[in-house]
């Protein structure tokens, strides 16, 4: 086993080795972002059983998720701008600044915002950058987190317009928090923990003998976010209409009956319900899948992409599935049970492309772009996030109808 301890080293000699080591470690990490750029476009993550780049830095990589966004974020603007790589090797740029870079880079500004960055800390570039385009402050996405303090006790049922962003460093000095004691950060306003009691602690609670220990309480969550007006009138309306069956301090209770209702409405969408099912009688085309099959499939595979790679490994992805016949259409598959598996849209792709041959799906990409760009977009069918984009279709023989 390596020995770590370095109390042998002279002070210039310790110094002079954390030099060096530092210098390595910038061309070490440029090296990375490299590879993960180039791995990135190739798609070689796929045959690996994972759907995006994110998923297998973090699944075989071992990466954190915030690590592995960091690095792809940053290796995707240095492939872009090789500039960057040499920016950090030399020292002139590390890692957050190429980060924070990213998002505002184009061929005009490249060098301008580099030689800005260069030797600046973190807030030094976060205030520039705000200061160049004029950015506001985005609210920032569920984060796990340790609470260091117990949560404010609000009057029943209020809302606060106006919710601070306060989150945790893990690592600032004198806390000791860890991933076993962490809780989302996401307070909904109204929810509070109990008091002096922080989640994850177990009250002692003496019992009398022979009594039996009573289950354990659910785990709970603090769900901190910011709302708009109107979001907020809908919560105070639905408070309105709950009223008589849920307190008014009760906002967990309030979102959790909205996400059963949402829930039960996407699976109706997703899955097809008996009366979708006589209003589709009409569509029994090739690629039609009744939606008896996809609630069968969707059970069957747990909600969970089914591709797994030579080694192996599961795909876990659990977003953008889609209904694929095992079988492509073009070559004689059916809509049964049997016949249909789940795919995300990676491995629904690369399936098609192993089928057919990626030239072949490049070209049918290519002109349904074009056949989609000159349809009108009044009642097009769009991807989520792209108004007014016409969502594009994978290879016939492995897309089932969506539902």
């Amino acid at each position: 086993m390596r020995e770590y301890s370095l109390s042998h080293l002279t002070d210039s000699v310790l110094l002079r080795e954390l030099s060096a080591l530092v210098a390595r470690d910038r061309l070490t990490t440029a090296t990375l972002l490299a590879h993960i750029a180039e791995v990135d476009a190739r798609q070689l993550y796929v045959p690996a059983g994972c759907s995006s780049m994110h998923a297998y830095c973090v699944e075989h990589l071992r990466l954190s998720d915030d690590a592995a966004a960091k690095r792809i974020h940053a290796a995707r603007a240095a492939r872009r701008f090789p500039a960057l790589f040499g920016a950090l090797t030399e020292g002139r740029l590390h890692l957050t600044a190429i980060w924070l870079l990213a998002p505002h880079l184009t061929p005009e500004n490249a060098d301008d915002l580099i030689a800005e960055a260069t030797h600046r800390r973190k807030i030094e570039i976060e205030e520039f950058l705000a200061r160049r385009f004029a950015l506001r402050e985005v609210p920032r996405p569920v984060r796990v987190l340790t609470p260091l303090r117990p949560v404010a006790v609000h009057a029943p049922g209020h809302v606060e317009t106006s919710i601070p962003f306060d989150f945790v460093d893990r690592h600032a000095p004198g806390h000791a928090g860890s991933e076993a004691e962490a809780v989302a950060d996401t307070q909904l306003p109204g929810e509070q923990l109990p008091d002096t009691q922080l989640p994850g602690e177990q009250p002692a609670v003496e019992h009398a003998p022979g009594h039996a220990d009573p289950p354990p309480p659910e785990e709970r969550y603090l769900l901190r976010l910011t709302i708009g007006k109107s979001t907020r009138d809908k919560l105070h309306y639905a408070q309105a209409l709950l009223s008589h069956a849920v307190r008014a301090d009760d906002v967990a209770q309030v979102l959790d009956r909205a996400l059963d209702s949402l829930i039960a409405k996407l699976e109706k969408q997703k899955l097809g319900s008996a009366a979708r099912r006589s209003r589709r009688k009409a569509k029994t085309g090739k690629r039609y899948v009744p939606p008896e099959v996809r609630q069968a499939v969707w059970q069957r595979d747990g909600g969970q992409c089914t591709f797994v790679s030579a080694q192996g490994h599961r795909c876990t992805a659990r977003r953008l599935l889609e209904f694929d016949h095992v079988q492509p259409v073009a070559r004689g598959g059916t809509a049964t049970v049997e016949a249909i598996r789940l795919r995300c849209r990676a491995h629904n792709q690369y399936e098609a492309e192993r089928a057919f041959g990626s030239e072949f799906m490049s070209r049918r990409k290519e002109a349904r772009r074009a056949t989609a760009g000159a349809l009108p977009r009044t009642g097009s069918r769009t991807a989520p996030g792209t108004p007014g984009t016409p969502a594009p279709r994978h290879d016939a023989g492995t897309l089932a109808s969506p539902p």
